[in-house]
């Protein structure tokens, strides 16, 4: 398996970490000589390295025609619904990205490459010379003032070649005619997707690289050709994450190349296989972390769970994408509101990217009104963009909570069951002084309500409650880095062999049904960095002392905080007391625009946490840095204890 990576290097160790690691030496180098290495990860960069390119300040709104159509799309189906998102007004609230899926190619010319539409279904792109051409498509849209996008694969071939046998508007001809996908072509599909055809999106899907072995039946057949698989969604053990990397890479290089003006949507469609929760924010402006999400209750809850551990991993740039919104199908149709305000509401706390997947000719007024709600896309669209962190879990209730640009939070309490349930919002949940009192704001309805230190709330089956809420912040003069995430990026987050993260609900895959033995864990991303709990999801400990606020992450580990006017970054730093191997001290430095301003003693297992505080007047870019003296293959868990940002001296 490949090494993990991310940032500007190795993610995971530099190469004399690495062999460390994986016992290829004694012993590592010295600290102080580790933190000269040229190619150490942990040195500190000065800058930040996720992912700036693009058009992503915030999440991405718009229609995507696979949810409602599937690969069976055309001209008149895409233009209905664009011009639905003009007449009801969803496109004056954001929804302004209109999405061409799979099913618009007809084959790949040969031998010069160029990509053929499918004029039949587009006749706009018919061209007098014999071409075929989505300038007119996109112009048009332009011009009702919305943006387009297209699809492709990263392989030679795309996900309904690949995994189906019925799905309309398949490519025709040769089977190097069929190969529609970008591998081998990158730069000239991209420059003709963008500068020649004037798309602002696309979303790459990663089928061809997926699911086309020697052995399957339609390689045997000689209809497709073979790709030996470089993932393997079921483990990250027979995956070639460098290999995958490196294709999206060559992508994202070739977007900011035909986009001078920066203005375009990269969305990385790899349903977190690859490790890629790890990756994409450092080169994609959106990223899928899980498979498809379908109209049911169950998957829906499936998606969710894929990104809402992952708060640290998403910010202005790079979002979180648990796939398409489902609202007006299935269980999130006119007649389960209830569960349709639930899905519009949970995609907004994950600051997703707000993709409708529905037949808008089909909409109700109902349904128009769940997804046009002022109050819940001014939510998502929040310009802080600091995806909600899980302030209570549990199988049955969870409770989220977002800081907003405003200083105000937003709240949600989701009822994860089919039976009604109460829950206690308190305070602490909030971060808020527990003896002031709280302002609710209903945004579904606009109404207020408030209490003091604690507040019952019955839920109905399914229901999720969520409010804006204003009260007296417990840190008067700052905030906890918790209440940041957006401002976080993990440039290293320890993680030295990439595991499968198995808090996710496990719903049946409706396309599979109870075939095989089950739904394992299967998205890399266990033991990244987290925000109010341990990298494995425990409550922060060092010492004995527990910490209701801070960040956890593994030693062996470099966080980039954006400073955005405050004098002092304080904390409490020690060993996780949920720590396995323990056989390394860790010592933490506090850097601010590469220079060091900060550092604790080395810290043991059991130790009491230890003060570190530096002044960051003035300071751009703040880095923490966790370092043991030698690299171990799976490092311990690390607290950055009631972590924050003050004005204080």
């Amino acid at each position: 398996m490949a090494e993990r990576q991310g940032g500007e290097g190795v993610l995971a160790v530099s190469h004399l970490v690495r062999m460390a690691a994986f016992g290829l030496l004694a012993s590592a180098a010295p600290l102080a000589a580790q933190s000269q290495a040229p190619h150490d990860p942990l040195t500190p960069r000065g800058h930040w390295s996720a992912n700036t390119r693009g058009r992503a300040a915030l999440p991405p709104m718009g229609w995507n025609s696979w949810n409602a159509f599937n690969s069976d799309i055309d001209e008149a189906k895409l233009m209905a619904s664009a011009q639905i998102l003009i007449d009801s007004g969803l496109a004056a609230k954001g929804y302004r990205y209109v999405d061409i899926d799979d099913g618009w190619w007809l084959r790949r010319d040969q031998p010069d490459g160029r990509m053929v539409i499918r004029a039949k279904s587009f006749p706009s792109a018919a061209m007098p010379d014999g071409t075929t051409s989505f300038r007119p498509l996109t112009d048009r849209l332009h011009a009702m003032g919305l943006k387009a996008g297209i699809y492709s694969d990263i392989g030679r071939n795309s996900c309904g070649q690949v995994y189906t046998s019925d799905f309309a508007n398949q490519p025709e001809g040769s089977v190097a005619e069929r190969e529609v996908g970008l591998y081998g072509h990158v730069d000239q599909d991209i420059r003709l997707y963008f500068a020649d055809w004037g798309f602002d999106l696309i979303k790459v899907d990663g089928c061809g690289i997926r699911g086309l072995p020697v052995t399957n039946p339609k390689v045997t057949s000689g209809y497709l050709r073979a790709f030996d698989p470089i993932i393997d969604l079921e483990t990250l053990g027979r995956t070639d994450i460098a290999k995958v990397k490196a294709l999206y890479g060559s992508v994202a290089d070739a977007l900011a190349r035909y986009n001078p003006d920066g203005d375009y949507i990269f969305s990385i469609c790899l349903w977190g296989s690859a490790d890629v929760r790890a990756w994409a924010k450092d080169m994609g402006n959106i990223s899928r972390t899980s498979e498809d999400i379908s109209p049911n209750w169950s998957r829906m809850l499936h998606n969710f769970d894929s990104a809402v551990r992952r708060p640290l991993y998403a910010g202005p740039g790079s979002w979180n994408d648990p796939d398409m919104l489902f609202v007006g199908t299935g269980a999130f149709d006119a007649d389960h509101l209830t569960e349709a305000r639930s899905h519009m509401a949970l995609w907004a706390m994950l600051n997703a990217p707000l993709m409708i997947g529905y037949d808008l000719r089909k909409a109700t007024p109902a349904l128009l009104e769940v997804l046009g709600n002022p109050r819940i896309i001014a939510l998502d669209q929040d310009p802080a963009g600091n995806q909600a962190v899980l302030a209570y879990d549990s199988d049955d209730v969870q409770i989220l909570v977002k800081t907003l640009a405003s200083g105000e939070k937003g709240v949600a309490i989701v009822n994860r069951t089919a039976a009604p349930v109460d829950a206690q919002l308190t305070a602490d949940h909030l971060k808020y002084a527990g003896k002031a009192p709280i302002t609710l704001t209903d945004l579904w309805t606009g109404s207020d309500d408030s209490f003091t230190g604690e507040k019952t709330l019955h839920l109905a089956p399914h229901q999720t409650l969520i409010f804006a809420a204003k009260g007296t912040r417990r840190l008067s003069d700052g905030l906890f880095l918790s209440e940041m995430p957006g401002s976080i990026n993990p440039a290293v987050d320890g993680v030295v062999v990439p595991e499968d993260e198995p808090l996710i609900h496990r719903g049946i895959l409706p396309w599979q049904g109870t075939r095989g033995t089950g739904q394992h864990p299967r998205y890399g991303g266990w033991g990244g960095a987290e925000a109010d709990a341990t990298p494995f999801g425990k409550m922060l400990g060092s010492g004995g002392h527990d910490f209701h606020t801070g960040i956890g992450v593994l030693a062996g580990s470099r966080l980039e905080v954006r400073n955005k006017g405050y004098a002092r970054f304080q904390a409490q730093v020690g060993m996780d007391d949920s720590a396995r191997d323990r056989s390394q001290p860790v010592t933490f430095f506090v850097y601010g625009d590469g220079r060091l301003l900060a550092r604790s003693k080395p810290v043991a297992f059991g130790d009491a946490p230890q003060p570190i505080s530096a002044n960051v007047r003035g300071v751009k870019l703040i880095e923490l840095v966790a370092r043991t003296p030698e690299a171990v293959r799976f490092p311990d868990p690390v607290v950055w204890g009631d972590a924050a940002l003050v004005q204080g001296k």
